[in-house]
């Protein structure tokens, strides 16, 4: 079935190689959000074997519109043309030497061209590996152990340590982590002033779904700086989403060091550490180091990613039409009589749009009959809109009449009472599970 189309699709399949897969993968996925529990089973896919500019298929043949776009990595479109003929080009030549290969070169270039804190350049393949290296890069440069904590950054010991999925973390890796507040410097304030002279860096997430509050980024760089620490912004999502330079350069603030990765390479597995050339320097002494870290054939799809973005209205063209649809979300809520209970929020290239009961309290449940019922109508949808460049106005269209119908939906078992009900199988699980 095509998206659009209103109907129970087939997943046979997908069933089938779920079953094979919870004999051999614990958890099925490698990672959390593409979980099956992140779902309604039974009627959205769980395995997908095919992607095109902003559509999806799965092992069933069924095609959807594609929002989660693998967790953002994928901004100008599943097999983008242009990204699969550099792939395919620096795959005939090898893609890994026993030296550097130009391209780690080259690639360093753009990134120091392209966001303004960037002057030293050093990758790696995943999020986690370039929030860790900027953490002990930061520790390193002022020889001090504490950190400051704003957002997600990754499943490394000194991040996920703070959160609920804190088994298998050393409780004194934990301690010298600390959590603050987005848009209360306050909360950072007294971080600093619990513990003088300890702090080697904060690092945040520049924006997650809520806007920084006026000044609200500079005030957290002037504190990190009077009190001797690096300031470190994570843009593994907002890079290349946001602006080809970041969020820093679209709100005006300069870290000290920045991460970014996934947008970077439209789904290829590379990230990058950038910062001052002093701070980076210290990537001289501590280690970081990595045989798959100067891999060619993502660094090729980096260089046609970044230089795709320059040449042609990718960001504007993802701003626009993430625009329509987090608007459109909100007036059709408004109209079924749900702008109490969901919003969709955040910068239009990434947004979210979470649900509460009638109590102000997060409900799952209705999300996921929302998301059941995009499923049966042809969308592919997690907890909001990723764009990418390949989503088409006809795709929006289709989206938002979808959107229509499964809002009434969800409305009309709201007002009855029978949201448990109108469920085909379990609501999905929160990854980050309650204390």
């Amino acid at each position: 079935m095509k998206p659009g189309e209103y109907g129970q699709r087939s997943i046979i399949r997908s069933e089938e190689y779920l079953a094979r897969a919870e004999r051999v993968i614990p958890g099925v996925s490698q990672t959390f959000s593409k979980n099956p529990n992140q779902f309604v089973r039974g009627v959205s896919p769980v395995f997908l074997n095919n992607g095109k500019d902003g559509h999806v298929w799965d092992v069933d043949g069924n095609e959807f519109i594609d929002f989660p776009m693998s967790l953002l990595p994928v901004v100008l479109g599943h097999n983008d043309p242009d990204v699969t003929a550099a792939v395919q080009d620096q795959i005939t030549e090898g893609t890994i030497y026993s030296l550097p290969h130009p391209l780690e070169v080259e690639v360093s270039e753009m990134l120091v061209e392209e966001i303004p804190c960037a002057e030293m350049v050093r990758f790696g393949k995943s999020g986690t590996d370039a929030t860790t290296a900027a953490i002990r890069v930061a520790r390193g440069f002022t020889r001090r152990d504490r950190v400051a904590i704003c957002g997600y950054h990754g499943w490394s010991d000194w991040y996920i340590g703070t959160t609920t999925r804190d088994l298998g973390v050393p409780a004194a890796v934990s301690a010298l982590s600390h959590t603050f507040e987005y848009n209360d410097v306050t909360s950072l304030k007294s971080l600093f002033d619990d513990h003088p002279g300890e702090f080697a860096a904060v690092i945040m997430e520049p924006i997650g779904v809520v806007d920084p509050a006026d000044g609200f980024l500079e005030e957290v760089l002037e504190l990190t700086h009077v009190n001797g620490a690096l300031l470190i912004f994570d843009e593994i999502i907002t890079g290349f989403r946001v602006d080809l330079g970041g969020a820093q350069k679209h709100f005006g603030v300069t870290p000290d060091l920045a991460s970014f990765g996934k947008g970077m390479a439209n789904g290829y597995p590379v990230s990058a550490v950038v910062g001052r050339a002093d701070v980076m320097s210290v990537f001289d002494e501590v280690f970081f180091s990595g045989t798959m870290g100067g891999e060619a054939v993502s660094l090729a799809a980096a260089k046609a990613t970044i230089q795709k973005m320059r040449d042609e209205p990718v960001v504007d063209r993802l701003w626009a039409t993430g625009r329509k649809l987090r608007d459109g979300y909100n007036a059709i809520a408004a109209e079924v009589g749900l702008g109490g209970n969901t919003a969709c929020i955040g910068l239009p290239p990434h947004t979210i749009a979470p649900f509460t009961d009638d109590g102000g309290n997060d409900s799952i449940a209705l999300r996921s009959l929302l998301q059941q019922e995009l499923a049966r109508r042809g969308v592919l949808y997690l907890v909001g809109f990723n764009i990418c460049y390949a989503h088409t106005g006809e795709d929006v269209d289709i989206t938002l009449q979808a959107l229509r119908e499964s809002m009434q939906v969800v409305a009309d078992a709201k007002n009855a009472n029978r949201i448990e009900e109108s469920l085909a199988g379990p609501a999905a699980e929160a990854v980050f599970r309650k204390a």
